[in-house]
């Protein structure tokens, strides 16, 4: 007898439906799954058998072929347990097949029936409740995920026989739902809070410039001045989620299996530092089946690589278009893939190699080729793309021993939301969001100088030797720190702070 069931997979971030037809016939006993499976797949069968057995029904001493179409497209994972074990049970009349043609299954069977959880749900559930098909069996780890999605009907379940007997009598059993909005409200807040870090005002304001206008930004100084410890507290300063982002991040990590069962979603901004022997796949994603990289997983969030120079050129270079199109495309002969990767790049790195380039009371070790040369590890398209880079030098003792209260994230946040809320305004015609983002035909029109301060501008452009890519860079910070100000003009003390984060133009290292 064959029986057909529904189930959904995986490719990339987006879901797609797989039909598993069972065939239990006459013959040596045997399992035989075709369809390009897998690992995990083929050896589910091993899985199912002892969990039919153990949950106390009969496994068929008979010939059994399983299909999962189309079967031309990989499958991975092992999500089809479940709806393989029903399927067996149907074909051998152990239950009514008519009772599965309404429902789409998913699960990882444990050897004792249990129903394991398994990754992507978010992703599967968007795609079902756009499907014919709207009711979804899937685990009770799982079952926030889909519960957040509307048009959508989840029936979590711990084990199959539990399984079994709900799809005998589902008029017993309710749906589960949940608001988004509740699941966004209760999930954990920061940890870390920029009143914990004592002295570095110039670095804390320039974090907050950046943070305002969505710059990217380069922290430059020697070991132990605190450029990790302010990176790491950036996403507390920043807006919060919306839905809609919070949906796009749960996703993205959803699929990677890295989302926290207990929340359902996630509602704090990522925050993400792969060390700097990192490979370029791992970074930017892709892989025979291509999966997101760090970049994605930080979709929305910081992105922060520590000791910049050391990571692989070819991984920085990479970073070069996602940086500029907020998104990182993935080809393959059959498939190309677009990642979302709209992030905030937050680079550090030492002056020089010793690291005591710029430190008054430690005597550098390293001479001016070896300098140069650990600079040009940079390329000049990947610091095009970076607004701000400013000096971190050591901390004072006075300043680690003072009992003075420093500013809290959530008053630095305060007037990021205020600056953000007028770019906002400023650019609802323009399909942009805030400064960072501006082109430069855009920059023209809204950065408007008076006579002063292009004066002035003049000036620094000559007197400092600034590059023709640091022009533009100006114009947007000047116009994010007027923004802080309440200003709606840039003004000459606003230009003139945006001139100061602009240490790598101004020959820092040489």
């Amino acid at each position: 007898m064959i029986s057909k069931i529904n189930s959904f997979s995986l490719l990339g971030l987006e879901a797609y439906p797989v039909e598993i037809e069972i065939d239990v016939a006459k013959g040596l006993p045997a399992v035989t799954l075709v369809g390009l499976t897998d690992t995990a797949i083929k050896e589910s069968k091993e899985r199912v058998r002892s969990a039919i057995k153990n949950s106390g029904f009969q496994w068929p001493a008979q010939r059994i072929t399983v299909n999962l179409a189309p079967s031309d497209i990989k499958k991975e994972g092992a999500c089809f347990d479940l709806a393989i074990a029903l399927g067996i049970l149907a074909s051998t009349g152990q239950i009514n097949a008519e009772l599965l043609k309404n429902y789409v299954f998913l699960g990882e069977l444990s050897l004792d029936g249990q129903i394991k959880p398994v990754r992507g749900i978010l992703a599967i559930s968007l795609a079902i409740a756009n499907s014919p098909v709207k009711n979804l069996v899937l685990p009770a780890d799982n079952a926030k995920e889909a519960g957040i999605v509307p048009n959508l009907s989840s029936w979590p379940q711990n084990n199959l026989r539990e399984t079994v007997q709900f799809l005998t009598d589902p008029i017993l059993r309710q749906p589960f739902k949940l608001a988004p909005e509740q699941a966004l409200k209760v999930s954990p807040n920061y940890t870390l809070d920029f009143s914990e870090v004592k002295g570095q005002y110039f670095a804390k304001r320039a974090i907050e410039v950046a943070v305002s206008g969505g710059h990217n930004i380069l922290l430059i100084g020697p070991p132990g001045s605190g450029k990790s410890m302010l990176a790491k507290r950036i996403p507390t300063i920043m807006p919060d989620l919306t839905l809609k982002e919070a949906l796009e991040i749960t996703k993205i990590h959803s699929v990677m299996g890295s989302l926290p069962t207990k929340d359902g979603i996630i509602g704090i901004r990522p925050f993400r530092s792969p060390h700097h022997s990192a490979s370029c796949i791992a970074l930017v994603g892709g892989g025979p089946i291509p999966r997101p990289g760090e970049i994605s997983l930080t979709h929305q969030g910081v992105l922060f690589l520590d000791e910049l120079p050391e990571f692989h050129r070819d991984c920085l270079e990479a970073l070069r278009q996602p940086l500029e199109d907020k998104h990182i495309y993935i080809s393959r002969a059959s498939k190309s893939f677009i990642f979302p990767a709209a992030f905030t790049l937050v680079c550090a790195m030492n002056p020089c190699p010793c690291g005591y380039f710029t430190d008054p009371k430690n005597n550098c070790r390293c001479s001016t080729t070896q300098i140069s040369r650990y600079r040009t590890r940079i390329s000049g398209p990947l610091l095009d793309r970076i607004d701000i880079h400013i000096e971190v030098p050591a901390a004072k003792y006075q300043e680690l021993s003072s009992d003075l209260p420093a500013k809290s994230s959530s008053q630095i946040k305060k007037k990021v939301d205020e600056a953000r809320v007028l770019q906002m305004e400023r650019f609802k015609e323009e399909n942009i969001f805030y400064n960072a983002q501006m082109n430069h035909k855009q920059v023209r029109k809204f950065c408007v100088l008076g006579n002063e301060e292009s004066e002035l501008l003049k000036m620094a452009m000559a007197e400092l030797n600034f590059s023709a890519r640091a022009y533009d860079k100006i114009l947007k910070v000047s116009r994010t720190i007027a923004d802080l100000a309440g200003s709606g003009q840039i003004k000459s003390e606003h230009l003139s702070e945006a001139v100061q984060y602009r240490s790598l133009d101004r020959n820092f290292f040489i």
